[in-house]
Formats: structure tokens, C-alpha cells, sequence
């Protein structure tokens, strides 16, 4: 069958099972219910504190074909997957779905214990490395599933994502159970998505490396939904956090498409008096906050507050009296982890909270602005940021799908080429994001708003901006590529792309060996 972006996807999917396609970003809203939480209660006296992993997992008691969840926030500086995947293979387990908000190069070993059964599943927001590299070449035993952040969430809470055991990666704990990212040697910050794992897996186990006289301060996932605490030597390096660029490019090219975003963004009429606004950590998307900056400080406009993953030019901003608030669900540098501890203004955020399109009101759903990246963008203004120009996956929608979906503007930067290869396609190899969810691409060469946003290009034909057609760009670029050759790969689908609603968006298929 075909989804509402003409992308072919079967019926049903072994290792997945049937499929609910995509039919747009907003056609599965309305009245949903939450899943009932089990709990158990503890009694006074009861102790949560266990001496090691090994006595966690004595009385854990985990089965094969069990799903165990972990967040992110140490990034590529996470120990805590690969130490406890490493303990229940030596325990013979096989089966096992690993639930985790996202995937880095850290985590290689997972390659093995794919290879062997011991992991048959696995969920998440973001891939990427030798484990992306081996899902993409069939190394899976089911197809992966790729969510969104806000996707993820919905999913935990609603019951279609079923945790049997969260272990959360815990930088500060107390015996009881609260847990903070702010303190210890292993601080990385905000917990956002953390959240909604902690509050509905069947088990809930925090392991730290700082454990404190209860109660810990602050309190930022409470005792309530914690079930054992376990003190280790080592959860992580904060160093890995920073995993990719946080610094604004130097690159002439980029700094041009910043400086023409941001003639988009004041033209759009969007920069005013408690305005919000969110970017990536990617050297583009920071040149762009750089020159949205300058705007805002020369008509002294005071934003309401910058939101998602926090650096540290975010946070000279809120200093800088720019914005009078930060919303974080996760710090992308340490300077951003010091701002969220230290600064009252710089607030917290979970995941749904974040971008649940199935809760009362998503703070995506506030955003004026968005600035977002591409792999890949279709003459459909289809986005993708899941696989390569070699079809591997090196990615997934993380925020993408949910804050284009929200925002009033969300722009795509990029090249017009990159290694050599157009960036316009007829069509994308991956659909992350949907094209009615994009309003305008920005590149070097040339502006395109998409024909949907009417509003957008009569506000824009008075700036003077080079403006073009999508398939004027495509045609541009391929003037000096070339008409790329298509990405060849097989049937046999290796990871299934949910949109935030948890439809079907599309399908990854093996690469060609």
C-alpha cells in the first residue's frame, strides 16, 4: 500500500506487525487515553539501595524477550548501556528489545550481542555508528524502530511502548530514589527523556555514581517512580556530551545561508516582543541563532523563550536578556549543564512535555520559529535526516518531525550540495519529516517557501531575497553534480520510520552489500 507521501509500505511487517500508515501530520489527534501504571508499593523501611548489578539482577529476575529502556543524556560518554546489555548476556538471555532514546557510536558492543540474539529489537529516536551501520546492513534480527522524541513518549504512555525494566543513567541519587543530572562528576544536565521511562516501566532502576544523604536537591525525577538504586564507580563521561559540532561555523558558505535565514525569519514578521524560537547544535543552525541575534538586539526585542536541546550560545542569549527563558529536555555542552543548575530561568522540560503530539499542549506547539537541518529534501519539501547518501542509517527525526509539525516557521538549511551530491531529489530515498510540515529551504544559491505557505510568499517577494522554486534549485544543482544514481538496496526492510503519531511514515531496506 501507499502512505499519504505516495511511499510504498506493506500491510504488515514481520518483526514489526501491522502497519497503520502516515496520513498526515495532524489526522490522528483528538481523545487519547494514557496506559495504567503498575506499581509496587515499598513499605517504611524498605530499602532501595542494592550493593552491586549482580545483586540488582538476582532479584530482577529479567526473562528473554523482555524490553529494557535507557536515555541519552550522557550521549557518546554513556557507560551504562553497554554495562548492563554486557551483564545479562553473561547471564545467557536472548530476545531482549533495547528501548533506548537514542544510540551513539558508544554503544558498539550491541553490534555483538545482535549478532549473537541476545538483542532481536531495538527502539529509538536516533542511530548512529557501528550499530546504525550493522542495522542497516540486516544484522537485526526484526526491523529497528525509529521514533521522534515526542513520538517516544506517546508511545511509553499510551501503552504501545511496553518497558519491562528503565535503567536510568543517574548522575545524582539518594537511597530513596531522587535523582538529578546537575551534581556528581558525571553531571550532564536536563533528564527530559528520561521521564516518561521512569513513570511508566515496570521497574525502574537508578544507577549512579553520586549517591547522597536523601533527600538529593534538587529533585528532578522523584523517589515515587523509583524502584532499586545502584552505586557504581562510573555511569559515564560528561565529555561525550558534546558529541558534534556546538560552535558556529566559520564556513563562508554556511555563514551566508545563516545570514539569508535570518533575513527570512525578520521578513516573516515573526521577530517580535516575546517571540520563541529553537535551533540544532549544528554549526549552521548556530550561525543562524547568531545572526537572528543581531536582529533581535537592534530592535530590542525581548524573546519569551528558546527551547530544546540547550547550548551554550543559547545561554549566553537568556544572559544576554534575549530570551527570559530556556526550556531544556537535554544539554548539549557543559556550559549549558552549569546554566540549567545554576540559573532559575534556564526550566526543565520532559520529553512529552517537550513534543507529545497526544498531551494537552506540547511546548512545540508554541514555537514561532525552528531552524532544522537535511540529508535530503524532495520537490514534496519531504525532509530526511535518517540515512545517508549511501542509504546507511546515520541518524533519525530525534526533534525534527515533531517541531517542524509545531512551529509556525520551520526552515531547513543546507547546501545545495554536499560531497558533491545535490541535496534537491525527486525524491527522498528516507521520509523523516513530511513536506507539509516545511516552509522554507534556505541555501546558498537560493531561497524556496513552500507553494502551501501563500501568507509566506507575499511577506517574502517584499525583501528582496533570492527566491526560486524547489525544482529550480534541483535543477541548479545538478547542473554541476549531475543527476545522482540511485541507492541501491534490497526488500527486506531493516528499520520501519513511525511519525510522531506512530503511523508509518516509511521503511528503511537493506543496503547492498
Amino acid at each position: 500500500m501507499k502512505n499519504l507521501l505516495g511511499r510504498e509500505i506493506p500491510d504488515y511487517i514481520d518483526g514489526h506487525g501491522p502497519v497503520k500508515p502516515f496520513q498526515g501530520s495532524f489526522s490522528n489527534c483528538g481523545v487519547k487515553t494514557r496506559s495504567a501504571v503498575k506499581l509496587t508499593s515499598v513499605l517504611p523501611n524498605d530499602q532501595k539501595v542494592l550493593p552491586s548489578l549482580d545483586d540488582l539482577f538476582d532479584k530482577l529476575k529479567i526473562t528473554d524477550g523482555m524490553t529494557i529502556s535507557f536515555h541519552h543524556h550522557l550521549r557518546n560518554g554513556d557507560y551504562v548501556l553497554n554495562m548492563v546489555m554486557e551483564k545479562l548476556a553473561a547471564r545467557g538471555l536472548k530476545g531482549l528489545t533495547i528501548a533506548a532514546s537514542s544510540i551513539f557510536p558508544i554503544h558498539a558492543p550491541l553490534v555483538k550481542h545482535m549478532e549473537t540474539g541476545v538483542v532481536t529489537g531495538l527502539i529509538t529516536n536516533y542511530l548512529s555508528g557501528p550499530v546504525a551501520e550493522a542495522v542497516s546492513r540486516g544484522r537485526l534480527l526484526k526491523p529497528a524502530i525509529m521514533q521522534t522524541h515526542g513520538g517516544r513518549a506517546r508511545a511509553i504512555e499510551s501503552g504501545d511502548l511496553k518497558i519491562d525494566v528503565a535503567f536510568l543513567a543517574a548522575p545524582t541519587a539518594d537511597p530513596y530514589g531522587n535523582i538529578n543530572g546537575v551534581y556528581g562528576k558525571s553531571a550532564c544536565g536536563s533528564l527530559g527523556y528520561a521521564v516518561a521511562d521512569a513513570e511508566y516501566a515496570n521497574v525502574t532502576v537508578a544507577i549512579t555514581d553520586h549517591l547522597v544523604p536523601y533527600p538529593a536537591n534538587p529533585i528532578e525525577i522523584s523517589q515515587i517512580y523509583i524502584d532499586y538504586v545502584v552505586k557504581i564507580d562510573s555511569i559515564g563521561d560528561p565529555q561525550g556530551i558534546v558529541s558534534g559540532t556546538t560552535k558556529i561555523t566559520k564556513d563562508p558558505v554556511a555563514l551566508i545561508i545563516a545570514k539569508r535565514a535570518a533575513q527570512l525569519i525578520k521578513a516573516s514578521g515573526l521577530v517580535r516582543e516575546g517571540m520563541s524560537f529553537q535551533t540544532g547544535a549544528g554549526g549552521t543552525s548556530l550561525a543562524v541563532a547568531a545572526e537572528l541575534k543581531k536582529i533581535m538586539q537592534d530592535e530590542g526585542v525581548v524573546g519569551s523563550f528558546a527551547s530544546g536541546g540547550i547550548t551554550g550560545y543559547l545561554v549566553e542569549m537568556l544572559e544576554e536578556g534575549l530570551f527570559r527563558s530556556l526550556l531544556d529536555v537535554q544539554c548539549f555542552d557543559l556550559k549549558a549543564v552549569e546554566s540549567y543548575r545554576d540559573n532559575p530561568s534556564h526550566q526543565f522540560m520532559s520529553a512529552s512535555m517537550y513534543g507529545n503530539p497526544h498531551t494537552k499542549g506540547a511546548v512545540v506547539n508554541n514555537l514561532d520559529i525552528m531552524i532544522l537541518g537535511a540529508t535530503e529534501i524532495d520537490l514534496d519539501f519531504n525532509v530526511n535526516v535518517t540515512t545517508g547518501s549511501s542509504g546507511v542509517i546515520m541518524g533519525g527525526s530525534g526533534g525534527h518531525s515533531d517541531t517542524a509539525a509545531g512551529s509556525k516557521l520551520a526552515i531547513v538549511v543546507t547546501n545545495l550540495m554536499k560531497a558533491r551530491l545535490p541535496i534537491i531529489r525527486d525524491k527522498v530515498l528516507t521520509a523523516t519529516t513530511p513536506g507539509e510540515s516545511i516552509d522554507a529551504v534556505v541555501t546558498e544559491r537560493g531561497i524556496a517557501v513552500n507553494p502551501r505557505r501563500l501568507d509566506l510568499l507575499e511577506q517574502l517577494s517584499q525583501a528582496q531575497l533570492p527566491l526560486m522554486t524547489i525544482g529550480e534549485l534541483k535543477q541548479l544543482a545538478e547542473k554541476i553534480t549531475g543527476i545522482p544514481k540511485p541507492v541501491e538496496t534490497s526488500e527486506e526492510i531493516v528499520a520501519v520510520i513511525e511519525y510522531r503519531d506512530g503511523t508509518v511514515i516509511d521503511v528503511v531496506r537493506k543496503v547492498q552489500e
